[in-house]
C-alpha cells in the first residue's frame, strides 16, 4: 500500500468522517431538547414515543407496538408498566388470544395529547430548518435505516 493510500485510509478513520458519530451526536442535541420539553408531560423519549404511536391508533398489540418503534417486548415491558404506573395507558391480555397483551390510552393519556401539541413546533424552530430540509434529513435517515436494516437482518 502506498502511503498516499494510507493516508486516505486514516483519514477515514477521523471522527469527524465518521457517519455514526453525526447521527450519535444529533441525537444527543435533539434528546437534550426533547428532554427538557418531555420533562413538562411528564415522559422520557421512548414513553413519548409509545404515546405517539397509540394517539394515532389506540388499542394495540405489545409486539405491534414494537414493530412500529423498532423495539424489542423486553424493551417495551418495563417502559409501558411505568406508563401504567403513570395512569397514561392499560395493559390487558387479549380476549381471542392471551398470549397477545393490548395496549390502551386512559383518558389520563388521550388527554395529554392536547398538552403535547407544542413539542413538535418546539423541535422544529429549535433545529433551525424549514420544513422542506428537515423532511428530506427524515427520508434519507429512514432510507439509511432500511438500507442498514436490509444488510444486518
Amino acid at each position: 500500500m502506498t502511503n498516499k493510500n494510507a493516508s486516505a485510509k486514516d483519514a477515514l478513520l477521523r471522527l469527524d468522517n465518521q457517519l455514526c458519530f453525526a447521527l450519535y451526536s444529533a441525537n444527543l442535541a435533539m434528546n437534550k431538547v426533547y428532554r427538557k420539553l418531555l420533562a413538562e408531560l411528564g415522559l422520557t423519549y421512548p414513553q413519548y414515543l409509545v404515546m405517539l404511536v397509540l394517539w394515532e391508533g389506540d388499542g394495540i398489540t405489545v409486539s405491534a407496538l414494537g414493530e412500529r418503534l423498532f423495539l424489542d417486548s423486553a424493551t417495551l415491558t418495563p417502559l409501558l408498566k411505568r406508563l401504567q404506573a403513570a395512569g397514561l395507558v392499560s395493559r390487558a391480555r387479549g380476549v381471542e388470544d392471551e398470549r397477545q397483551v393490548l395496549v390502551s390510552l386512559t383518558a389520563e393519556g388521550r388527554a395529554l395529547r392536547k398538552e403535547a401539541r407544542n413539542v413538535p413546533e418546539s423541535v422544529f424552530c429549535a433545529s433551525g430548518c424549514k420544513p422542506e430540509q428537515l423532511q428530506a434529513i427524515r427520508r434519507d435517515l429512514e432510507q439509511l435505516r432500511a438500507s442498514l436494516s436490509e444488510q444486518f437482518d
